[in-house]
């Protein structure tokens, strides 16, 4: 014992006995913080983070070949080459309207191509003789019925081209086409390609309706015929004047 009661031994410097633990919820010198009692994100023993360790890893956890591949890319990507619809086989996955859209000069309106002159100057003939008999017999029926005379002659002249008009517009529009025009093998189409109205048909088959109107009509006719013939070799869908003039019409082989 020392003077004044104080004993080294057991009061030592800082108030603490030697070999005594410190009172819990204090915390010793000397000693780090024990962070094992919290959440340990590595064995950092200062209880910091290893990202090495820790952090998402971009080669084992987010693979992102286990993503939806739509294609090979190992990124993710999308190919566009592979995904996106191939219209045609352009390279770049663009649609040929070359191939797609049908041209004029190609191929008819109707899928066909168009009808030649000659072939369709030769249906004309046959057509004529097709549609010419009845009415030459009707012609000839109306004149010796009616009074001898001019107006006889011009009542039958109108009556007999009105049947044979009527015999175009007539298997144009229900059959979409004539009979010559069928034993030569072609047809008419309306415009578009769609199919032939009466109206339509009468505008195309118009030169031969003027020659219902005597005399002068059949000079307007004759006149109309050849304008037809050539407009229909210098166009190269061989469309005549009068298919411009119903709108878009077009003679194509069946």
């Amino acid at each position: 014992m020392t003077s004044g009661g104080y004993d080294p031994n057991q009061h030592p410097q800082g108030g603490q006995p030697y070999g005594q633990p410190y009172p819990q919820g204090q915390q010793q010198y000397g000693q780090q913080p024990q962070y094992g009692q919290q959440p340990q994100y590595g064995q950092d023993p200062y209880g910091q983070q290893q990202y090495g360790q820790q952090q998402p890893q971009y080669g084992q956890q987010q693979q992102y070949g286990q993503q939806p591949q739509y294609g090979q890319d190992p990124y993710g990507q999308q190919q566009y080459g592979q995904q996106q619809p191939q219209y045609s086989q352009d390279p770049y996955g663009q649609p040929q309207y070359a191939q797609q859209q049908q041209g004029y000069g190609a191929g008819g309106f109707g899928g066909g191509q168009p009808g030649e002159l000659w072939p369709r100057f030769a249906a004309r003939l046959i057509d004529n003789v097709i549609a010419g008999i009845p009415a030459a017999i009707v012609y000839w029926v109306l004149l010796a019925i009616l009074p001898s005379g001019l107006i006889s002659g011009i009542v039958a002249t109108a009556v007999y081209f009105a049947l044979v008009t009527a015999y175009f517009v007539g298997m144009e529009v229900t059959q979409g086409t004539t009979l010559g025009k069928k034993i030569l093998g072609m047809r008419v189409v309306g415009p578009g390609g769609a199919a032939i109205d009466p109206v339509t048909s009468l505008k195309r088959n118009l030169f031969v309706a003027a020659n219902i109107v005597y005399c002068l009509g059949n000079l307007v006719s004759f006149g109309l015929g050849i304008y037809i013939a050539v407009s229909i070799e210098q166009d190269p869908n061989k469309q005549g004047w009068h298919d411009k003039f119903a709108g878009g019409t077009q003679v194509v082989k069946a």
